[in-house]
C-alpha cells in the first residue's frame, strides 16, 4: 500500500494516469484518489480497474463519467458538489487530462465559480515522445490530431509549415499512413520525424527517419496502438527561382493553383503566399 489517504479541501483535482504502465502513477495522484469524495472519469472502468491495481478502495465513494459527450448538465452537477463542500478528483482515460482529452470545460466552470483547482502531474504521452525523438524540445508545439478530411487536414498542415518549433501529433494508426504522406508532400520529404508507437508498454517502437521514409515505412503499413508523430523545426532553405517555377508546371498538370502552390511550398520550404503569387502568373501566361 503506497498511498494514504488523507482529508482534502473541496475543489477540483486533475490527476494524470498512466498512458501504459500502471507503474508509472505517482504516489501523490493515488493519494488523491484515496482521498476524494468523488471521482470522475472519461472512462469509469479504467479509472476502477487502475485503482484496484493500486489498491486504491472506493469504501462507497461514487466514480461518475465524465466525457465530450457528458453535456452542460454533467458539469453543473459536479460544480455543485465541490460547492457543497466536496472534493472531485477528475482522471482522463490514461495521461494528463485537457491534453487532447476531456476537462477543460469543467475546469472554467470550477474557475469561474470560484474553486480552487489543483493538478497532480504525471504521465504524458507529449512528453514522453518529446524525450525519446531525438528532435528540439526547447521550443514545441502541440497540434493534437489533425482532422480527418484530407482537405482540412492538409490545409491545417500548410499553415503550421513555418512554425520553428517541434511539431508534436496525435494520430489514429488507421490514418498515420495517409497522415505522414500529407506532412511529406506539403513540409517537404527532408525535414526529420519521427514515430512513436505504445509508448510505455510492451510492443513500444519509436521510427526515426525523414518524412519521405517515414512516409514510404508506414504507407501500406497494418499498425496498431496510440500513434504520437513529432516532425523537426522548419528551416530556411535557398532554391532557384527556375526550380521553383518547373515544380509548379508540373503540380500544376493534375492540381488547382492553390493546391500546388500549397504542395510545392511546403516541399520547398518557401512562403506560400510567395509560390502562390507565382502559381498565379503562370496560370495567366497560359
Amino acid at each position: 500500500m503506497n498511498y494514504k489517504s488523507q482529508p482534502l479541501s473541496a475543489g477540483l483535482y486533475f490527476v494524470a494516469t498512466p498512458i501504459g504502465s500502471a507503474r508509472d502513477m505517482t504516489l501523490r495522484g493515488l493519494d488523491i484518489l484515496a482521498s476524494a469524495d468523488l471521482i470522475a472519469a472519461e472512462d469509469t472502468r479504467t479509472a476502477r480497474k487502475l485503482m484496484e491495481i493500486h489498491g486504491v478502495p472506493l469504501n462507497g465513494r461514487k466514480v461518475v463519467a465524465f466525457h465530450d459527450h457528458s453535456g452542460d448538465g454533467a458539469v453543473v452537477r459536479l460544480v455543485a458538489d465541490m460547492q457543497a463542500g466536496k472534493s472531485v478528483a477528475y482522471v482522463s482515460e490514461a495521461g494528463t487530462p485537457l491534453v487532447a482529452d476531456p476537462g477543460y470545460e469543467l475546469g472554467r466552470a470550477a474557475i469561474a465559480a470560484g474553486l480552487p483547482i489543483t493538478s497532480a502531474p504525471g504521465a504524458s504521452a507529449v512528453l514522453a515522445a518529446l524525450t525519446v525523438s531525438g528532435l528540439p524540445t526547447d521550443r514545441f508545439a502541440f497540434v493534437g490530431f489533425l482532422p480527418a478530411a484530407k482537405k482540412q487536414r492538409e490545409t491545417e498542415i500548410a499553415a503550421l509549415r513555418d512554425v520553428p518549433f517541434t511539431l508534436v501529433f496525435y494520430e489514429s494508426p488507421k490514418r498515420v499512413g495517409e497522415m505522414l504522406g500529407n506532412l511529406r508532400d506539403i513540409l517537404g520529404e527532408g525535414r526529420q520525424a519521427v514515430v512513436c508507437r505504445e509508448l510505455t508498454k510492451k510492443f513500444e517502437e519509436v521510427t526515426r527517419g525523414d518524412l519521405g521514409e517515414l512516409a514510404g515505412a508506414f504507407g501500406d503499413r497494418q499498425v496498431k496502438g496510440e500513434i504520437v508523430v513529432l516532425v523537426g523545426r522548419a528551416g530556411a532553405t535557398d532554391v532557384a527561382d527556375l526550380d521553383v517555377t518547373d515544380a509548379l508546371r508540373e503540380a500544376m498538370k493534375t492540381m488547382r493553383v492553390k493546391d500546388a502552390a500549397t504542395v510545392v511550398a511546403g516541399a520547398l520550404g518557401l512562403p506560400r503566399r510567395q509560390v502562390y503569387q507565382l502559381a498565379l502568373g503562370l496560370g495567366e501566361d497560359e
